[in-house]
């Protein structure tokens, strides 16, 4: 048998198993939810549920949310309390919240979007499907630009904003989704000395991943954005982002917003038109159970004790059977491992899912869904177990090996 036939044998395999693996989301896993099911210990029905200035949490009021909370939110951003709106449990939520004012009333007293003939919008690549979800939804026109080692193209972004119809772009700067890539100190001072043509540009900053890291030696630094755009004289120009999503619970977390004092006074008096306050018994909540930023850090070393053998299972099975066949990062934190193919990354997801291992959809990672290369593979470690995440990986190989020959005899 030659190499392709052994390879279609051992896929049989896999397809007698019966598989239903998932790699598709950066979910936490049942292990890591556990982690703060004593969160849900920390209030009962016999407690004092004031915040530190006396309010009752359980009743309205205190729009951008309670003190220590946004003093909590703050320490794990590097971001003053006065400059955050604490909102819901989903960051994403904030950012849709936040293009679709700008399109029904505009950025700072600009004409709003949707009276504007034409709005663009830049969009690293490969970059995160849901940011792309929400300005396909809205029309905006959104552009490719490629990330390399240091995060977006800057040379690129630098005159694409010389366009006064690009209003926007998108960024996860730390342990980047999906490629792990953290922006360089150089980056992030390039993105606050911006002159973009248009006065309502903003960037659009989510931190997702600011204390994910996967090892107590080698983490990543990033320059904090609103101070650097501060310094540059350019403070209105960013929206940060962050959630509890992924140190606490991803359906019931808090999630902010961090800007600069005109962006807070507009977004909170837009905010109190659709609510009174969030809820601050959630609030309350994690600030008793976490206290401070060292709760904080304890609690993502125990994620990082879950997650690191997961990574660093995919990535030895990865180094054993696909070493000059694809390519793949090797990230200090996050969420993700980024596969790249050799423009056989269609055939490989859909391979895979028939013996029964679900991936993120190739062309996810792109705008439209459309991979120029038809190359990135989104892997998602967290999820399975350290046995499923074997054999979802070695399927996963498998069909890397097999697309890549037959697209090589194609050609």
């Amino acid at each position: 048998m030659n190499k392709l036939e052994l390879l279609e044998k051992e896929y049989e395999g896999f397809l007698s198993l019966g598989l239903k693996l998932d790699m598709s989301r950066g979910k936490p896993c049942k292990e890591q939810l556990d982690l703060s099911m004593k969160m849900m210990d920390v209030l009962n029905s016999s407690m004092d549920l004031r915040c530190e200035d006396g309010i009752d949490c359980r009743n309205y009021g205190v729009l951008g949310g309670i003190g220590e909370c946004k003093r909590l939110l703050g320490k794990i951003i590097e971001v003053p309390p006065e400059n955050i709106i604490i909102y819901g449990n989903s960051s994403l939520l904030i950012m849709y919240s936040c293009i679709s004012r700008a399109m029904t009333h505009g950025v700072l007293g600009e004409k709003p979007w949707a009276k504007q003939k034409k709005i663009k919008w830049l969009c690293p690549v490969p970059g995160y499907d849901r940011h792309f979800a929400i300005t396909e939804y809205f029309g905006i026109e959104m552009i490719n630009v490629p990330m390399n080692g240091e995060g977006p193209d800057m040379d690129m972004v630098e005159e694409l904003v010389k366009d006064k119809t690009v209003k926007g772009i998108w960024c996860v700067p730390k342990y980047s989704n999906p490629d792990g890539t953290t922006y360089s100190e150089n980056t992030v001072k390039r993105f606050a000395r911006l002159s973009p043509a248009a006065k309502d540009f903003r960037i659009y900053w989510d931190n997702a991943y600011s204390v994910h890291h996967l090892y107590p030696n080698r983490q990543d630094f990033l320059l904090e954005i609103l101070d650097e755009c501060k310094k540059a004289g350019n403070p209105d120009i960013v929206y940060k982002f962050t959630s509890t999503s992924k140190i606490s619970f991803p359906g019931s977390g808090i999630a902010a917003l961090a800007a600069s004092e005109n962006n807070v006074k507009e977004i909170k008096n837009q905010l109190s038109v659709q609510t009174i306050g969030f809820d601050k018994v959630n609030q309350l909540r994690h600030v008793r159970f976490f206290k401070n930023l060292d709760g904080i850090k304890e609690q993502m070393r125990k994620h990082a004790d879950i997650l690191r053998p997961k990574f660093e299972l995919v990535e030895k099975i990865l180094a054993e059977n696909l070493t000059g066949v694809a390519e793949w990062t090797k990230p200090n934190g996050g969420y993700f491992i980024l596969l790249k193919t050799k423009g056989c990354a269609k055939e490989v997801v859909a391979r895979c899912l028939k013996a029964g291992v679900k991936l993120t959809e190739a062309g996810a990672t792109h705008p439209y869904h459309v991979d120029p290369d038809n190359s990135f593979i989104r892997i998602a470690p967290s999820f399975p177990s350290l046995g499923e995440l074997k054999t979802a990986t070695e399927v996963l190989c498998n069909a890397v090996k097999i697309e890549t020959l037959l697209k090589e005899k194609k050609q």
